[in-house]
């Protein structure tokens, strides 16, 4: 059984602890705002952009003068997986989701015979994969001195990928990161971005219009831009949902350290009643003997 003492310091080891997840709480909140409202500002590009190169890309994808970003290499063998993660933990499970889904990844394509080549965005994927896939890593981009992402930092990382995929290293380029849904929830995404995917249906109005120069000429131009834009918002949507889950984790462990000063505070209390007890009887019983 612990002494008073011990448990005295550990009250006090845990009242410490407290006031600092609260601090981490309170600070986590006040950079999750400004990251949410980029990462929601960023949304409406993206999704424009998307709109823009599908539009483009309907009628010169089949095209064997499309730009190789679009139509792909014709092959699918080796496949190039941005892992994006934060730098710092205590985050809850953010890190460790986003890295379960780029696991799963990797062993379906290993699985198929495909070869998986790994660039980490963040020291705390880099971590993790180094521990079971460290053969796979070629590459890391650390962002721990950005003390806040900004469109310079996607365009530096998109032009690696760019350059990798010019030289033919790979065939497929897929980013992974958290989706910012709201502080509870976010989402692990994957999403590939080489070659570009064109999804859902061509806006009508787009035949009223006249492409100068041709589709092939404005997509070369877009489709790089566009790789940078969605790393941009994979970047964006990773920082949102750190802070968002950095806040509930630290939220959590601020009412558990509550928890835990309260039921020591009742044992404490408990054995100096205790203590103080025994010292009575111990006093009467020597007056008695007298």
């Amino acid at each position: 059984m612990p002494s008073l003492k011990d448990l005295k310091n550990r009250i006090d080891s845990v009242k410490s602890t407290r006031k600092i997840t609260k601090a981490m709480q309170m600070v986590a909140a006040a950079k999750l705002r400004r990251a949410q409202e980029a990462a929601e500002m960023a949304r409406p590009y993206a999704e424009r952009m998307e709109a823009v190169l599908g539009n483009l890309a309907a009628g010169a994808k089949d095209s064997a003068t499309a730009p190789l970003l679009l139509r792909g290499t014709g092959k699918e063998e080796v496949h190039l997986l941005i892992v994006a993660t934060a730098e710092r933990g205590l985050c809850g499970g953010f890190n460790s989701n986003i890295v379960k889904l780029a696991r799963q990844h990797i062993q379906r394509l290993l699985g198929e015979g495909k070869t998986v080549k790994i660039v980490t965005v963040g020291k705390k994927g880099r971590e993790q994969l180094r521990r079971d896939r460290r053969d796979l890593l070629i590459d890391h981009i650390d962002l721990s001195d950005v003390k806040r992402v900004g469109y310079d930092n996607a365009a530096e990382i998109a032009d690696n990928v760019l350059s990798r995929f010019n030289a033919g290293e790979f065939d497929v380029a897929t980013v992974f990161y958290g989706a910012f849904e709201n502080v509870i929830t976010q989402r692990p995404t994957a999403q590939q971005i080489i070659p570009a995917q064109v999804e859902g249906e061509v806006d009508p109005a787009s035949a009223l219009y006249d492409y100068e120069p041709e589709e092939e000429a404005i997509l070369a131009d877009l489709l790089p831009r566009s790789v940078a834009t969605q790393i941009f918002r994979a970047l964006l949507e990773n920082a949102a949902s750190e802070q968002g889950a950095r806040m509930t984790a630290m939220d959590n462990a601020t009412r558990n350290a509550g928890e835990m000063i309260d039921k020591l505070t009742i044992e404490y209390n408990r054995s100096r009643q205790a203590a103080i007890t025994t010292e009575l009887i111990e006093i009467i019983a020597g007056a008695e003997a007298l």
